[in-house]
């Protein structure tokens, strides 16, 4: 989110609101009443709502663009604002491109000719668009390139135009996917071992089975400065289930706070039914307090109860209705199926036109088969905007729903 603007969302429940939260809900209403919507449309491309960098909004807006049948020039015209804003508008623009949109593409294409940002433009629209689409842009960058203050980093499509580019300095390791898990505790248990090495030997034994003897190597896997764990230490944890939990114990009561905060997150995971008061008085005072990142974990730990957690079903609901935090719509979804599952149906079928993927997926798998959900999911599996996860998802629901190949 921008500085510039007020980090002030409409009431969850109105247009403008849904819209700016990513809800599937909105962008059903919106197109009952493209006219007072389209205001909102174009804010949401204008403007960064994003609470998190990990939300997702270009698809859910793109397809807003088309459905409501809005002029793309208004978006063409944000090119010539700042980056971030430029960046936003190249990416709808790009989506409508391959949707059909003649404007969207010229539009592009003519920003490569003259925009300032033209170099980080050419570089999306040439990862998302078949390569005739801007091959014959080659002599533009050609021409242009030499104003720049440095070479452009990425491989394509300088390459192809034969333009020089930056190669960052790379001393490639050798992969250690062929050593067996023995000489992987070794390697992670050698303090003369760079921590590269470590963080290569833990996601080598990331594909494989739990492994018990990486529990004793944990608390020396901290970064050197000891402020943190190295990367894939936590998610190697994760993996080893409750057999890390009596280590756990002892974790929690470290002096390191990277530590201590491991130990205390795997107890928190594998806890027993004695933790659940606590939980739900956790997701109730993550609700008072508005706290809109972290509640998802909340929500997975209380999932694992089941209806004995049928107090949390409340904040569930709301969290899920009034988060703007759209990336953690689908724990809170999640939880509620696990623990009471009655009434979702409305709410699968909305999920298919959530600017989350991962809520389209969930409301692909579990939305009732009735003729406007097929239809819909027939939608998204035939939109080339949409992701290849979820075009593969909907195919394969409605070849399961009719008895067909799609």
């Amino acid at each position: 989110m921008s500085d510039e603007y007020e980090m002030s969302y409409a009431l969850p429940d109105s247009v403008e609101g849904l819209l700016k939260r990513g809800r599937g809900l909105g962008a059903v209403q919106a197109i009952r009443g493209p006219r007072r919507s389209a205001v909102f449309v174009y804010d949401g491309i204008r403007r960064d709502w994003l609470w998190d960098q990990t939300d997702e909004r270009s698809v859910y807006l793109a397809r807003l663009v088309r459905d409501l049948g809005l002029s793309p020039m208004p978006i063409v015209d944000q090119l010539a604002e700042d980056e971030e804003a430029c960046l936003r508008a190249c990416e709808v623009l790009n989506l409508l491109a391959l949707a059909g949109s003649a404007d969207a593409r010229e539009g592009l294409r003519a920003y490569v000719r003259e925009g300032e940002h033209w170099v980080l433009v050419l570089e999306s629209l040439s990862a998302a668009w078949p390569p005739e689409w801007w091959e014959d842009l080659g002599d533009v960058a050609q021409a242009r390139i030499g104003a720049e203050a440095e070479l452009p980093w990425f491989s394509e499509p300088w390459t192809r135009f034969g333009i020089e580019t930056q190669s960052r300095p790379c001393v490639p390791r050798p992969s250690l996917a062929g050593l067996s898990t023995a000489e992987l505790l070794a390697l992670l248990a050698d303090t003369r071992a760079e921590g590269a090495t470590k963080v290569d030997a833990l996601r080598a034994l990331s594909g494989r089975e739990p492994v018990e003897g990486l529990i004793p190597l944990v608390p020396s896997l901290g970064t050197s400065d000891g402020r943190r764990p190295l990367p894939l230490l936590r998610r190697a944890v994760e993996c080893l289930g409750t057999i890390a939990v009596p280590a756990a114990h002892g974790w929690a009561q470290e002096d390191h706070p990277w530590l201590a905060q491991l130990g205390a997150d795997v107890l928190a995971d594998h806890a027993g039914p004695e933790v659940l008061p606590g939980l739900v008085t956790e997701l109730a005072e993550q609700w008072t307090a508005r706290a809109w990142c972290g509640p998802d974990r909340t929500a997975r730990r209380l999932a694992r109860f089941g209806p004995d957690a049928a107090g949390a079903v409340p904040y569930l609901r709301r969290f899920l209705l009034h988060t703007p935090h759209s990336y953690e719509r689908a724990a809170y979804l999640g939880a509620l199926a696990a623990i009471d599952g009655d009434g979702l149906e409305a709410v699968y079928a909305e999920t298919l036109w959530d600017c989350e993927e991962t809520m389209r997926l969930l409301g692909i798998t579990s939305a009732p088969a009735s003729p406007d959900v097929l239809e819909r999911i027939a939608v998204l599996r035939d939109d080339p905007m949409e992701t290849t996860e979820v075009r593969v998802a909907a195919r394969a629901r409605l070849g399961a729903a009719t008895g067909q190949l799609y």
